[in-house]
């Protein structure tokens, strides 16, 4: 792999998804990540499903998608012998990446103390599920627990009475993001210090980071916000509109937008219940009725149509196989093929970022089980050397 922390060595002890999404993207970036797996089953993920694949329908897409990019290696973190391994790989890495609770690894021997003592300038990386101190700071963390407990569920659904998980583990994969940009920051002071340091995020931390205007409707505007379906609390015209043959989206999110979306649609925008955001707002459901009563007229291709040659932000609300079949998602490297070694060619969701001269890159498939341990010994007594 190459990219802008090629030589970069992480350490992977996470599991499930919040520490093995973050430590994914450093291999994305070009980083070189060793997962260490308990023998007997490895990542609990590897048996979550279904959908699973291959032909004896052992391989998990669920693991699938959070392991790109990543060598394999069993290791018994309770074993003396497991635990004099992990000391030497902590030696020649430069990042640490675990999730495990408040506690365990100190537990097990490795403490950030003596993490630092091995390898002073190793950066750590731990993710909890609701912190690493505070009085509840040792409770067990599960991504739709922590999207229920630091209320994005009350800010999603068709209404108060029917708070609503987002569809994706998305505590879990923002904990991740922000843990890897976390680890970039660390390991650039590094470069001025010489040292590691700890950092330190949790899938609450991830919730409450992306509340946003939300937050501040409460901690400034004194108002506790609520789910509003599929249409924007502060922003009218903003969310999903019924036409002829289904549902399309609108955001008309100023006034000039505002009056092409009116104008397109029969409506005069001068009216007074219309005639600003907040008067819009204020009258959101007349609104919402008013326009699907003109777009009743017209299926959904002929209004995209109208509203783009209009100038107007609108689309469809595509399905996860029209995602990855759509030409624009894959122009902008979102689907990665790798060679996988039971699988042979798949297709992955591909990484996010894109760098100047790296479009080229090639990706590895998400390793099976210890499939890399000869590999990473061998690499690692040549480090040692």
């Amino acid at each position: 792999m190459l990219g802008p922390l090629d030589g970069i060595v992480v350490l992977d002890l996470s599991r499930a998804l919040a520490g093995p999404h973050a430590a994914q993207l450093l291999g994305d970036l070009g980083a070189r990540v060793i997962k260490v797996e308990h023998p007997d089953g490895g990542d609990e993920s590897r048996g979550w499903g279904p959908p699973f694949v291959g032909p004896d329908h052992e391989i998990s897409t669920y693991f699938l998608a959070a392991n790109r990019n990543k060598q394999s290696i069993a290791v018994d973190l309770k074993s003396p012998d497991g635990k004099r391994l992990v000391e030497r790989l902590a030696r020649q890495s430069d990042v640490l990446v675990e999730n495990f609770r408040t506690g365990v690894l100190d537990r097990l021997g490795f403490s950030v103390e003596r993490l630092h003592e091995l390898n002073p300038r190793l950066v750590i990386l731990s993710i909890t599920g609701f912190g690493h101190d505070g009085p509840e700071g040792g409770r067990p963390g599960y991504d739709q627990i922590a999207q229920g407990e630091g209320g994005l569920m009350s800010l999603t659904g068709p209404s108060p009475e029917e708070p609503t998980r987002v569809g994706a583990s998305i505590a879990d994969l923002l904990a991740g993001i922000h843990g890897a940009y976390g680890v970039a920051a660390a390991l650039y002071e590094r470069e001025r210090t010489g040292r590691g340091r700890v950092v330190r995020t949790s899938l609450l931390a991830a919730i409450t980071g992306v509340h946003a205007y939300h937050g501040t409707a409460w901690t400034v505007g004194g108002q506790v916000p609520k789910a509003n379906g599929n249409h924007h609390t502060s922003i009218t015209p903003y969310g999903s509109f019924r036409c002829a043959d289904g549902m399309l989206q609108i955001a008309a999110a100023n006034e000039g937008q505002w009056r092409k979306v009116a104008e397109l649609l029969g409506i005069d925008p001068e009216t007074p219940r219309y005639a600003t955001n907040r008067d819009r707002t204020a009258h959101r459901d007349e609104l919402i009725a008013d326009m699907e009563k003109a777009l009743a007229a017209h299926d959904r291709g002929h209004w995209l149509a109208r509203l783009a040659e209009a100038g107007v932000p609108a689309g469809a609300i595509r399905s996860i196989d029209e995602v990855y079949s759509w030409d624009q998602t894959r122009s902008q490297g979102l689907v990665v093929t790798v060679e996988h070694p039971v699988l042979g060619p798949i297709e992955l969701p591909g990484p996010p970022l894109r760098f100047d001269g790296l479009d080229g890159v090639r990706h590895t498939a998400p390793p099976m089980l210890d499939q890399d341990g000869e590999a990473v010994l061998a690499w690692l007594e040549e480090r040692e050397r």
